[in-house]
């Protein structure tokens, strides 16, 4: 265990409540500052005579009568630190009494008593900082109102729960009043970009929070790698990870972790993580934790005996080293492209050297002759959401690298056995190796960097 169990007590509209916290060192988001301050940088983003408006994530049912576990929507909890659904952010800036305003739902014993504790509106605007909180279940009556004589609306175009059908909605119901001299909003407009490009950058406090996710997930990693045995499933192995996150207060993974054998470990994407690991199979794992509403992404491959085959070890040289010198472009000023660009010389480079790749270097990346092997870009924005928001181009151009920013380096190769006119001695052998990283005032530092990476650490570490 990473640290003692803390008891931290909270009071919560009369309620006082006692939650373990599996680390010592726990990081508590200080709502008075941190929220206020995005909402404050938020609200100096728009234009005059506006409202801002962010939905919650809606509770979403698993069968029947049993929902998946209730994750907040990111940019609902980025502007306020509130869990609960069925709920409803509105910003007002210059408005003094009613500048942050929450619906929410409204204290219930009964319910309450079944589905857990509920802040209610006192609780809300105690804890959370809002000025001014009501009842969801009084937004189509309450909300006309709060919008009226307001210019511009800015809400999330990519939110799942349909807050443009209730926008539009509450506009009407505006209009229905001109006459008796309501004055509409007149512009709906994105929130996305101001937002998204607000969560890129990040903040020390989200480093730090980033840095625990990482630290659980390097845990998880070692402690699969010294676990795993030839004969033992893929679901099998997927627990260890399950396990070290919630040992470690990371309650789930940040996705569907992939845990693939063989020939598995060139699906990009497989998740079904129900084959057996055999003696002489390489396994790709790509997995990492959520931690306080922060993501890690680490992928590793190793040998499920111990020991890389020849071939297993030219492949996996070769990503290493595409990985290496890939990262090295992450600096402060550099493009994007210029990591994935490095990545796919090297892997063609190293194609070449072993045969898997013939002709030209120039002629083979001009025609994306690789891409049957790499398919897929360097990396990804990491933050709140695994693939993070934020955009990779700026004026039509690949934007450069700022310090704060967060992001993945994973390079690969993959055989699929199916592939024509390849020695059977390559086929089945997928390699990805990925790190976090963010970028800081003169180059980059690695989040991840106690995972073993190099063949000889990763053959010391599955063998013990």
């Amino acid at each position: 265990m990473r640290g003692s169990l803390q008891c931290l007590v909270l009071s919560l509209s009369g309620h006082t409540q006692c939650m373990l916290q599996p680390f010592a060192k726990f990081h508590q988001i200080s709502f008075a500052n941190n929220f206020l301050s995005r909402r404050s940088s938020l609200s100096r983003k728009v234009l005059e005579d506006s409202a801002i408006i962010v939905g919650s994530a809606q509770v979403k049912s698993r069968v029947s009568d049993t929902d998946y576990a209730y994750r907040q929507d990111s940019n609902f909890f980025y502007l306020s630190g509130y869990e609960e659904p069925e709920s409803l952010l509105l910003i007002r800036p210059n408005k003094e009494n009613e500048e942050f305003v929450i619906f929410c739902r409204d204290r219930d014993p009964l319910r309450e008593q079944w589905d857990g504790f509920r802040t209610g509106q006192e609780g809300v605007i105690e804890n959370y900082g809002a000025d001014m909180a009501y009842s969801i279940n009084s937004i189509d009556q309450l909300m006309p109102g709060l919008l009226e004589g307001i210019k511009n609306i800015y809400f999330s175009m990519s939110s799942p729960c349909g807050v443009d059908n209730k926008i539009s909605h509450w506009v009407e119901d505006i209009r229905k009043n001109t006459r008796a001299g309501a004055e509409p909003p007149q512009n709906l407009l994105s929130l996305d970009l101001l937002l998204h490009e607000m969560r890129l950058i990040k903040e020390d406090h989200e480093l730090e929070i980033m840095k625990e996710a990482a630290s659980i997930t390097t845990e998880a990693h070692i402690r699969a790698m010294k676990a795993v045995t030839p004969g033992m499933y893929e679901y099998q192995l997927e627990a260890e990870y399950l396990y070290a996150f919630n040992k470690n207060g990371a309650r789930s993974a940040a996705y569907n972790s992939i845990v693939g054998g063989g020939n598995n470990s060139c699906i990009l994407h497989y998740v079904e993580n129900n084959a057996e690991l055999k003696d002489g199979d390489l396994v790709l794992v790509d997995a990492g934790c959520e931690y306080q509403y922060y993501a890690s992404d680490v992928t590793r491959t190793f040998p499920v005996n111990g020991k890389f085959s020849p071939e297993q070890k030219e492949i996996y040289s070769i990503v290493l080293e595409a990985h290496k010198q890939s990262m090295e472009q992450a600096k402060p000023g550099n493009k994007w492209n210029l990591m994935h660009e490095k990545s796919i010389e090297v892997i063609v480079e190293g194609l070449l050297s072993i045969g898997l790749l013939s002709g030209s270097k120039e002629e083979i990346i001009e025609k994306g002759d690789y891409s049957k092997f790499y398919m897929h870009r360097i990396g990804h924005w990491l933050g709140m959401d695994v693939h993070d928001v934020g955009s990779y181009k700026t004026d039509g151009d690949w934007r450069q690298l700022e310090k704060g920013m967060v992001l993945t380096i994973e390079p690969g190769i993959y055989i699929l056995d199916s592939l024509d006119g390849i020695d059977d001695k390559w086929k089945g052998i997928g390699v990805r190796i990925e790190d976090d990283i963010v970028i800081n005032d003169k180059d980059f530092e690695i989040l991840t960097p106690d995972i073993p990476r190099t063949i000889e650490e990763v053959e010391q570490t599955v063998l013990g």
